[in-house]
C-alpha cells in the first residue's frame, strides 16, 4: 500500500495527477448518465446512446491514463509510440462498448455486474497496451502481483459501479461514478507501482517537459470536447422529453378541440374544491350543461360545423373562467362547471351569465347558429355531502331540465329528483333484464267472430322485477323509448315471439307490436328478415302492429320500410285506430292487412251512442277498403254481442282470454308443441 502511495506522491507530478483525476470523475459521471439513458430506451435509440456512452467512457479511460503517464517521472528520458498510443484509445472504446451492451441486457439480474467487469478488463487492456507505447531509456521490470491486483481492482470496482447504476437514487458515498473513477485510477496507480526502470542513458537522449505539458493540456481539452458532446446530447434529449411530457400531460388533461379541461381534470379539480370547502366553510356549486340543438347542427351541416360551434363555446367558457370558476368539456356536447361560491344566489347569477354566453349567436363558415342548453345544478354541502352524491344530484337536475320543456335550468330538488333517480335506476335494471333474459312474453287470444275459431295470439311483454315485482309495460316502455334501449327490447320481443310461434303445431299467427323508435333508428326490414331466418317462422304467420304515430314520425321512410316488410309476406296491422291522427290518407297510401280499434271505446260502447257510431264507422270503412277490423278490450258478453251484430271480423280481450305465458296455454291444451319441444 505504501508503495502505491509513494508512486502517486513521489513518481507523479501532482498537477498531472489532479488533472487526470478530475477528468476521470467527470467522465465517469457523464458515462453513467448516458448508460442510464440507454437503459430507458429501446431499439436504434438504445444503440445510439450506448455508442455515445462508449465514446465518453473510452475517452475518459484513455485520457486519464495518458495524462497520468505524462505526469510520471521515471528520471530517464521517455518517448511515446504514436501507433500503439492510438490503438490503446481504440481498445478502451471497444472494451467500454462491449461492457455497456452486456450491462443493458434485459431479464438478466447479473448483466450489469458482468458488463461492468468486461468494461474493467477493457480498462486494463488499454492501460497495459499504453504502457507498451511508453518507451524509456532503461530496462523495464514488472511486479506481477501488482499487475494482477490492478486488473482485479479494475474489473471488480467497474462491476460494482454498473450494478449500483441500477439503483434509482444512490447516496453520494455510494455513487456509481465514484466507483467507476476508482476502477480507472486504481488500475493506473497500482499497475505503475509494479513498474520499475533501471536507467540506461544514451547520448543526446532528453525529455522535453514543456512539450509533455502542452500535450497533456491538448489531450485534456479534446476530452472535454467529447464530454461536452455527451452532455449536450443528454440535455437536448432531456429538453425534448420534457416538451413531449408537457404535451402528453396537456393532451391527457385538456380537450384538444375546445382547449377546455377534460373529464380527468374535472374530477381532480372537483375533489380539490370540495377539500378546500371542507376547510374554509365555502360552498361548491356544480353545473352540468347539455346543449340543445347541437345534434341538428351536426346532422344538417356535418361534424365540421359542429366542431366550429364547440370551439366558439370553448372560447366563451374560457372567458368566464377564473380562480373560482372552472369550466370543462366532458364529452360531445356535454359540459360542466365547478364553482367555489358563498351562496346559491351567486350560482344563480353565474347561470344567467352562462345562458347569455351560450345563447349568443355563433357565426361559422356554415352559417349563423343559435343554440340553447339544459342546465342542472347542485350545491355542496346543502344538496350533497360527498363528491359522488353531488355528481349524481347535479345530473338528476339536468335530466329534469331536459325533460321539462318549460324550464332550461333546474337545481336539485330532493322530492322531484328522487323520482327521476328511481326512473333512471329502473331503466338501468331494464337494460340488465334484456341482457340476462329476465323478461317474459305472454300471449293473448285473438278470436274470429264468424267462426268462433282462434285467429292467432298477440305477444305482450311482461317484466317481473327481482325486488319490485310485476312492472307494467305502461311504466317501463316509455323508459326504454327515452334512449336506444327500445331497439334492444323490440328485437328481444320479436325474436322470442317468432321462436315460440315456430314451435307451435297449429299454424297460428303471432302479432308483435313495433315501437315508433324502431322506424327512426333501426333497419326494421333487415331485422325482421334476420329473425325469420334464425327462427324458421314462415313470414305469413308473423303480423307487425304499429300505430299511426310510427308513420307520421317519418312518413316516407316508414311507408317504404313497410312495403319492404309486406313484400316478405309479413302482415301489417294498424293499431289503436280511432285515436291520434286517424288519417284516411294513411289507409289510402298503404294497404294494411288489418285495422285494430283502440280499447278506449269499449268500456262505454254498450250505453254510449257516440262510441257505437265511431266503431260502426270504422267497421264500414274497413269493409269498403276490404281491410278486416279487430276490436280490442272486450270484457263483457254485451260488448261481444254488440260487435258481432255490427259485423266486426275479430276480437280480443279479457272476456275471451287474459294474456298468459306459453307454458300455461300448453297446459290448458290451447297450444301444442312440435315434438318434444318445451316452452321457453
Amino acid at each position: 500500500m505504501y508503495r502505491i502511495f509513494s508512486c502517486i506522491t513521489e513518481l507523479h507530478h501532482p498537477g498531472f495527477v489532479i488533472m487526470a483525476a478530475l477528468l476521470c470523475v467527470v467522465g465517469a459521471a457523464i458515462t453513467l448518465r448516458l448508460y442510464r439513458r440507454a437503459r430507458e430506451t429501446q431499439g436504434i435509440q438504445q444503440v445510439g446512446w450506448c455508442v455515445l456512452a462508449a465514446g465518453t467512457a473510452g475517452s475518459t479511460i484513455w485520457s486519464t491514463h495518458f495524462i497520468a503517464m505524462l505526469g510520471y517521472r521515471p528520471s530517464v528520458p521517455i518517448e511515446l509510440d504514436p501507433g500503439l498510443t492510438s490503438l490503446s484509445l481504440l481498445v478502451a472504446m471497444v472494451g467500454a462498448s462491449a461492457g455497456l451492451m452486456l450491462a443493458i441486457l434485459p431479464r438478466w439480474r447479473l448483466a450489469p455486474a458482468i458488463g461492468g467487469a468486461v468494461c474493467g478488463l477493457g480498462i486494463s487492456a488499454m492501460h497495459y497496451l499504453g504502457m507498451l507505447a511508453y518507451r524509456v531509456q532503461g530496462l523495464v521490470s514488472w511486479d506481477h502481483g501488482y499487475i494482477f491486483a490492478s486488473i482485479l481492482l479494475a474489473a471488480g470496482l467497474s462491476a460494482f459501479a454498473f450494478q449500483l447504476a441500477h439503483k434509482s437514487r444512490p447516496k453520494w458515498y455510494r455513487h456509481p461514478a465514484l466507483f467507476l473513477s476508482l476502477a480507472i485510477v486504481s488500475l493506473h496507480f497500482t499497475g505503475m507501482a509494479g513498474f520499475g526502470v533501471s536507467p540506461v542513458l544514451l547520448e543526446h537522449a532528453v525529455t522535453n517537459p514543456p512539450v509533455l505539458q502542452a500535450l497533456a493540456f491538448a489531450v485534456g481539452g479534446v476530452t472535454l470536447l467529447i464530454f461536452g458532446a455527451g452532455v449536450a446530447s443528454y440535455l437536448i434529449d432531456d429538453s425534448v422529453r420534457l416538451e413531449s411530457l408537457t404535451r402528453f400531460k396537456y393532451l391527457a388533461m385538456y380537450d384538444g378541440l375546445t382547449g377546455l379541461p377534460n373529464r380527468e381534470s374535472f374530477s381532480r379539480n372537483l375533489e380539490l374544491a370540495l377539500s378546500q370547502a371542507r376547510k374554509s366553510g365555502e360552498q361548491v356549486g356544480l353545473l352540468f350543461i347539455d346543449l340543445d340543438g347541437f345534434k341538428a347542427v351536426n346532422d344538417l351541416h356535418g361534424h365540421a360545423a359542429g366542431d366550429q360551434v364547440l370551439q366558439q363555446l370553448g372560447q366563451r367558457f374560457s372567458a368566464l373562467s377564473d380562480e373560482r370558476v372552472y369550466p370543462v368539456r366532458l364529452s360531445g356536447d356535454e359540459f360542466a362547471v365547478v364553482l367555489r361560491l358563498q351562496s346559491k344566489a351567486a350560482l344563480e347569477a353565474f347561470v344567467e351569465q352562462l345562458q347569455a354566453s351560450i345563447g349568443e349567436p355563433m357565426e361559422t363558415s356554415f352559417g349563423l347558429f343559435n343554440l340553447g342548453a339544459s342546465i342542472g345544478g347542485a350545491i355542496y354541502p346543502q344538496d350533497a355531502n360527498s363528491k359522488e352524491s353531488l355528481l349524481s344530484n347535479a345530473d338528476l337536475a339536468m335530466y329534469r331540465a331536459k325533460s321539462e320543456l318549460s324550464r332550461q335550468v333546474c337545481f336539485y330538488e330532493p322530492e322531484m329528483d328522487e323520482r327521476i333517480r328511481l326512473r333512471k335506476s329502473l331503466a338501468n335494471d331494464l337494460r340488465i333484464a334484456i341482457e340476462e333474459n329476465q323478461l317474459q312474453v305472454h300471449y293473448q287470444l285473438q278470436t274470429d267472430l264468424a267462426s268462433g275459431g282462434v285467429r292467432g295470439y298477440e305477444a305482450l311483454l311482461r317484466w317481473k322485477h327481482s325486488t319490485r315485482g310485476d312492472i307494467s309495460p305502461v311504466e317501463f316502455i316509455p323508459l326504454a323509448e327515452r334512449d336506444t334501449t327500445i331497439l334492444a327490447l323490440g328485437e328481444w320481443v320479436l325474436r322470442r315471439a317468432c321462436q315460440d310461434a315456430a314451435s307451435w303445431t297449429q299454424p297460428l299467427s303471432v302479432a308483435v307490436n313495433v315501437s315508433p323508435m324502431q322506424f327512426i333508428h333501426d333497419d326494421l326490414a333487415s331485422l325482421v328478415q334476420r329473425v325469420l331466418d334464425d327462427t324458421g317462422l314462415p313470414p305469413e304467420r308473423l303480423e307487425l302492429e304499429l300505430t299511426e304515430s310510427s308513420i307520421f314520425a317519418d312518413r316516407d321512410k316508414a311507408l317504404a320500410m313497410l312495403t319492404r316488410i309486406k313484400e316478405m309476406g309479413v302482415s301489417i296491422a294498424l293499431d289503436d285506430f280511432g285515436t291520434g291522427y286517424s288519417s284516411l290518407d294513411i289507409l289510402r297510401a298503404f294497404p294494411f292487412d288489418k285495422i285494430k280499434t283502440d280499447r278506449s271505446f269499449m268500456p262505454t260502447i254498450e250505453e254510449n251512442p257516440q262510441a257505437q257510431a265511431i266503431i260502426s264507422a270504422v267497421l264500414a270503412l274497413g269493409r269498403s277498403l276490404n281491410i278486416p277490423v279487430l276490436a280490442e278490450g272486450i270484457e263483457t258478453p254485451g260488448q261481444l254481442e254488440l260487435l258481432r251484430n255490427m259485423g266486426c271480423a275479430a276480437v280480443q280481450g279479457f272476456y275471451l282470454g287474459r294474456p298468459k305465458p306459453m307454458s300455461a296455454l300448453v297446459e290448458a291444451g290451447q297450444l301444442s308443441l312440435l315434438g318434444a319441444m318445451q316452452p321457453a
